[in-house]
C-alpha cells in the first residue's frame, strides 16, 4: 500500500486488548502491532475489515473541543444523542454515537481498547462526554460488526479512542468560542505533561487535564425558533379557565397579549408558545483528567497503570411548570368572594361531581384544606413567578486499569483488570414547586393565575419552590481480561507465517437507579418521577475467543474468529466471523467479511422501573379527536395536546441477533492518492426499542393495546394533578419490535499534492445508505426509512465530509464541508432540505512549540433546515439530533509546548 499507510502502521499503538510492545528478536525488526478489528499483531495496517483512523491533531485544527463534535463529522454515524437532547428529557446530558443508525446500544465505545461503564441513566452506551478529551491521540472507527472479537454489543461497529502511550514534556492549550449571535460562548483549557523515556529510562508517566465551560443558548436567542411547530400549550399566563373543557377562556383574548401567547380557534382562545422558554443548547461544565504510568521491567515484561476521572455538569431549562386543570373556588375560606375568580363564561351552579372533594393534601401552608365549591372553574396556569424549570445533571465517570504486557515462550500476552463506575445525579435547581401547595393556593384564592400576585401569593409561591437532588443512578462494570498471540509458521508455503490469538474475559455489571424519595414525593406532580420507583440489576458475563490468520499465498490471506459468551441471566451465544484480504498488487487491495452478532438486553432495558411523563410532542386522542377534530361531546383538550406516557423496562425481552457483511477495495492509482469503497449490510432480528410516540398515535388501530384510557369518557389525562395509571396513559415500554435491515456503501478518497508553494491534502469520506427498513412488531410490514422521517427519525441517503488543507513553512489553512441530504418530513407535506455547513481555519507557528489557531464554524451561518417533527421535546421547527443551533461561531486556540 502507499507510503503514508506504511508509516502509520509502524507507529500504531496497541488496541483491542493486546500488548503495545513486543520483544524484538533483532534490532532491525519492524515492530508488529494490532489495530482495531483484529487481535493479531501485524505490520500492515490495512486489514481485512474497514477501519477509519482519525488524528486528533487534524480535529483540533478544525476547532473541535469535544467528542460530541467529533461524532457529528463521521459519515457512518447516522444520528447521535447529544447534550442538547437532554433538554426536557431524562438522558442526563449524555452524548451517544450510533453507527449505521441501528442504535447507540449496538455501537461499542472503547478507551484504549477497553470498555468503560455505560451511562447510568439509561444503561445503553458510554457517555461520550466522559472520554478524557485532552489525552486522545487518535480515534479508530471499525465500520464493521465485531461481536466475535470485542463482545456481543459491537453489532454496529467499534469506536476506539486511543490516548498517548508515553509523553515527555509539557503542553498548554487555551481556547475561546463565540457564536455570532447571543449565547453559546465557550472557554476551554487543556494541560498535559510527562516525563521518563521507555527506551532509555524504562519508564514514563503522563497526565492530562482538560476543562471546558459553555454558556446555554436560550430559546429566544435564535430567530428560527419563531417557526411554530408543536410546543403549544393550554397552560398559560394569564391562565385559561373552563368548566367543561369544551371551550377554554382567557382574559387576554382575543388579542392574547399575555406571556408569549398566540390566538387560536379563530381568535377566541389563547395558547402559549413554549419553545421560547426551552433552551436550544444547555449550559455545560466539563472537567476530565488522566494519569498513566508505564514501567518496562525487562525486555519481556511491561507493567502499566491508568486512571481517569471525568465530571460533566449539564444544566437544562424548559418552560415553567404547567398546572393544568387545577380547581379554583368562587369564594375564599373566610366566606369572602375570591378576588381573582373570573366572572364571564361561568355557571354558578356548575358541578361535575367534584363539589365537596378535598383534592389536595394538608401542608404547612394550609392546615385545613377546603372543599371544592359549586360553580368552581378549572384553571390551566403556568408558574412564571417561579421561572423556568431548571435541572442540573452531574455525571461522573471513573476508571482504573492495571495491566501486564509481555512475551513468554514466543507468545505475546496481555493481562488487564479494569474497574469502571458511572454516577449520574439529577438535581432540580429552579422552577419546580410543591404541586399540592400551589394547587391549594389556587383553590383558596391566594394565588392569582390571571395577573400580578399579592404579597401573600408571592410568599406562598416562594415557599412552594423546591430545589434538591431528585434521583441518582450508578452503573459499574469490572473486567478481567487475558489475551495472547503468536506466529505459527508458514503453513502452506505462502512466504508469510500464520498467526493466532486467543483470549478470555470475565465481566461483572451492576446497575442501580432510584429517586430521593422524600424530595421526589414533593415534586412528583411536576416531574412525573415515581418516588417509590427503584431500578436494579446485576449480571456476570464469561467469554472466550480466538482468531486465526492464515496466508494462502503472497496475495491472499484468510482470517477466522470465534467468540463464546455466557450470560448469567441470558444463556450463552457463539458468534463466528470470517474475513479475507486479497492484494494482487501493491496498488490494489480487496477485502470482505461475514459475521454474526448477539446482544443481550441491557440491565436498564430489563429492570428499569416504570415512570410517567408527557409525550414529547402534541398529538390527537385517537378516540375522541380522530384526524384532529373532536367528536361531539368531547373536549377540545383531546386535540393537539400532550398526553401521559408510561416508560420502563421489560423483563421478558429476548436478545437481539444480527448478521453483518462487508465487501470492499482500496486502490492506489497514482502516488499520493488512495481510493476506497466498502459495501456493508446488517440484518437484525428482535430489535429492542420503544415504539415511537408518533407511530403509536398514527397507527392506533394496530397498537390500541398500548392505550389505557381513563374513565369515564376515554379521556387521556393531560392534567398535572393526576399523574399515574388511574388517569389514563400510553404504554411505551421496551419491546422486541421485529427486524431491521440496512445496507449501503462507504466511499473514501485521499490525495496529497506537493508543490513549491506548500503541501495540499484533500480528503473525502462519504456514506450512501441504499436501504434501511424496519418492523414495528414481529411479522409486521417493513417500513422504509431512507430519506423519510419514519419511526424515530430519518435515515440520510447521503452524508459527506470533505476537507482540504494547505501547509507551508509556519502557516497552514484548512476548510471542511459537511453535508446531509434532505428527506421527507414527519408530516410528509414538507420536504426537509439538505443541510451543508462549511468550516474555515488557519494556524501560525511563529516559534518552536507555539501555535495560534483561528477559525470559524458554519462560515455561511446556515440555520437548521425547517422540520415539522414532533418527537423531540425541543420543537421550534428544528431537529437537534442533526443540526447545531449555534450558527456561525468564531474560535481561537493558543498552544505552547515545552
Amino acid at each position: 500500500m502507499h507510503k503514508q499507510t506504511k508509516i502509520a502502521a509502524a507507529v500504531l499503538m496497541t488496541v483491542g486488548g493486546l500488548s503495545a510492545w513486543a520483544q524484538q528478536a533483532e534490532p532491525q525488526q519492524i515492530e508488529r502491532v494490532t489495530v482495531t478489528g483484529s487481535a493479531i499483531k501485524r505490520i500492515d495496517a490495512e486489514t481485512s475489515v474497514p477501519v477509519t483512523v482519525i488524528k486528533m491533531q487534524d480535529l483540533r485544527n478544525s476547532g473541535v473541543t469535544s467528542v460530541e463534535q467529533i461524532m457529528s463529522s463521521l459519515t457512518a454515524v447516522q444520528q447521535s444523542t447529544n447534550a442538547a437532547q437532554s433538554i426536557g428529557s431524562g438522558s442526563g446530558g449524555a452524548s451517544f454515537a450510533d453507527l449505521r443508525g441501528i442504535g447507540a446500544d449496538k455501537t461499542l465505545v472503547l478507551l484504549n481498547g477497553e470498555r468503560i461503564a455505560n451511562n447510568a441513566v439509561d444503561g445503553s452506551a458510554p457517555d461520550l462526554n466522559m472520554i478524557p478529551f485532552a489525552a486522545i491521540e487518535r480515534i479508530e472507527v471499525l465500520r464493521d460488526g465485531a461481536s466475535a472479537l470485542y463482545g456481543t454489543d459491537a453489532i454496529g461497529g467499534v469506536i476506539n479512542f486511543i490516548t498517548k502511550k508515553s509523553y515527555n514534556g509539557a503542553t498548554v492549550t487555551l481556547g475561546y468560542d463565540r457564536p455570532k449571535a447571543a449565547g453559546g460562548r465557550a472557554k476551554s483549557a487543556n494541560v498535559g505533561f510527562g516525563f521518563g523515556d521507555l527506551a532509555t529510562q524504562n519508564f514514563n508517566v503522563l497526565a492530562f487535564l482538560s476543562v471546558k465551560k459553555e454558556d446555554p443558548i436560550a430559546g429566544d436567542q435564535r430567530d428560527f425558533n419563531k417557526r411554530i411547530v408543536g410546543g403549544l400549550s393550554n397552560s398559560t399566563d394569564p391562565a385559561n379557565y373552563t368548566q367543561d373543557f369544551g371551550t377554554l377562556y382567557n382574559p387576554a383574548a382575543p388579542g392574547c397579549a399575555g406571556t408569549s401567547l398566540i390566538p387560536v380557534a379563530g381568535g377566541t382562545q389563547c395558547k402559549i408558545v413554549t419553545p421560547n422558554f426551552v433552551d436550544f443548547a444547555p449550559k455545560s461544565d466539563t472537567a476530565s483528567g488522566m494519569l498513566k504510568g508505564t514501567l518496562r521491567v525487562n525486555d519481556s515484561l511491561e507493567l502499566g497503570a491508568e486512571a481517569f476521572l471525568t465530571r460533566n455538569r449539564v444544566t437544562t431549562r424548559i418552560a415553567p411548570v404547567p398546572y393544568g386543570g387545577y380547581y379554583m373556588n368562587p369564594t375564599m375560606p373566610n366566606g369572602q368572594k375570591n378576588p381573582y375568580f373570573p366572572t364571564a363564561h361561568v355557571d354558578p351552579t356548575f358541578d361535575d361531581g367534584s363539589v365537596g372533594l378535598k383534592p389536595f393534601n394538608p401542608s404547612a401552608a394550609f392546615a385545613n384544606p377546603v372543599a371544592v365549591q359549586p360553580g368552581f372553574v378549572y384553571v390551566l396556569w403556568r408558574d412564571f413567578p417561579n421561572g423556568s424549570r431548571a435541572q442540573m445533571n452531574e455525571n461522573k465517570q471513573s476508571r482504573i486499569v492495571l495491566s501486564a504486557d509481555g512475551n513468554a515462550m514466543n507468545w505475546d500476552y496481555s493481562v488487564k483488570f479494569s474497574a469502571n463506575k458511572n454516577t449520574v445525579d439529577q438535581n432540580l435547581t429552579g422552577g419546580y414547586g410543591d404541586g399540592d401547595m400551589i394547587g391549594e393556593g389556587l383553590l383558596e384564592g391566594v394565588i392569582n393565575p390571571f395577573g400580578a400576585q399579592s404579597a401573600a401569593g408571592t410568599a406562598l409561591l416562594e415557599k412552594a419552590a423546591l430545589n434538591g437532588k431528585l434521583q441518582t443512578a450508578v452503573g459499574k462494570v469490572n473486567i478481567f481480561k487475558v489475551t495472547a498471540s503468536r506466529e505459527l509458521g508458514d503453513w502452506v508455503g505462502a512466504g508469510r507465517p500464520a498467526a493466532i490469538a486467543v483470549g478470555g474475559e470475565y465481566r461483572h455489571e451492576d446497575f442501580d437507579s432510584h429517586p430521593i424519595k422524600d424530595f421526589a414525593q414533593l415534586v412528583s406532580a411536576s416531574t412525573g418521577v415515581d418516588p417509590d420507583a427503584t431500578s436494579k440489576g446485576t449480571r456476570k458475563v464469561y467469554a472466550a475467543y480466538g482468531e486465526l490468520n492464515v496466508p494462502i499465498n503472497k496475495a491472499l490471506e484468510l482470517t477466522g474468529s470465534l467468540r463464546y459468551d455466557k450470560y448469567s441471566d441470558f444463556g450463552d451465544s457463539t458468534n463466528p466471523k470470517i474475513s479475507f484480504r486479497f492484494q494482487p498488487s501493491k496498488e490494489v487491495l480487496f477485502r470482505g467479511s461475514a459475521s454474526t452478532g448477539f446482544r443481550a438486553p441491557t440491565l436498564f432495558e430489563l429492570y428499569s422501573s416504570t415512570s410517567f411523563t408527557n409525550t414529547a410532542g402534541n398529538f390527537n386522542n385517537p378516540i375522541n379527536c380522530p384526524g384532529g377534530t373532536a367528536i361531539p361531546g368531547a373536549s377540545q383538550a383531546n386535540c393537539n395536546g400532550q398526553f401521559q406516557v408510561q416508560n420502563g423496562g421489560n423483563a421478558f425481552l429476548k436478545p437481539e441477533k444480527a448478521k453483518n457483511y462487508t465487501l470492499g477495495a482500496v486502490f492506489e492509482p497514482m502516488a499520493d492518492m488512495s481510493l476506497g469503497i466498502d459495501l456493508w449490510a446488517i440484518k437484525i432480528k428482535n430489535a429492542i426499542a420503544v415504539l415511537p410516540q408518533s407511530t403509536l398515535f398514527q397507527e392506533y388501530q394496530q397498537f390500541q393495546q398500548y392505550f389505557h384510557f381513563a374513565q369515564p369518557g376515554n379521556l387521556l389525562s393531560i392534567t398535572s394533578n393526576c399523574p399515574g395509571p388511574k388517569c389514563g396513559y400510553v404504554e411505551q415500554l421496551n419491546q422486541n419490535l421485529g427486524g431491521t435491515n440496512t445496507n449501503g456503501v462507504d466511499l473514501s478518497a485521499q490525495y496529497r499534492l506537493r508543490s513549491n508553494v506548500g503541501q495540499f491534502d484533500f480528503t473525502l469520506n462519504s456514506t450512501f445508505v441504499n436501504k434501511y427498513e424496519y418492523q414495528d412488531y414481529q411479522t409486521g410490514p417493513w417500513k422504509q426509512n431512507v430519506g423519510v422521517y419514519s419511526g424515530a427519525g430519518p435515515v440520510f441517503k447521503w452524508q459527506h465530509n470533505l476537507t482540504a488543507n494547505w501547509a507551508y513553512s509556519s502557516f497552514a489553512l484548512g476548510a471542511a464541508v459537511h453535508y446531509k441530504s434532505g428527506y421527507v418530513d414527519f408530516t410528509p407535506t414538507n420536504h426537509v432540505s439538505a443541510f451543508t455547513t462549511t468550516d474555515l481555519y488557519g494556524s501560525w507557528s511563529p516559534i518552536k512549540g507555539a501555535s495560534l489557531l483561528l477559525g470559524v464554524r458554519n462560515l455561511f451561518d446556515r440555520d437548521p433546515p425547517f422540520t415539522n417533527q414532533g418527537d423531540l421535546f425541543q420543537s421550534g421547527g428544528w431537529d437537534s439530533r442533526y443540526a447545531n443551533a449555534a450558527g456561525r461561531t468564531y474560535y481561537v486556540r493558543g498552544t505552547y509546548s515545552f
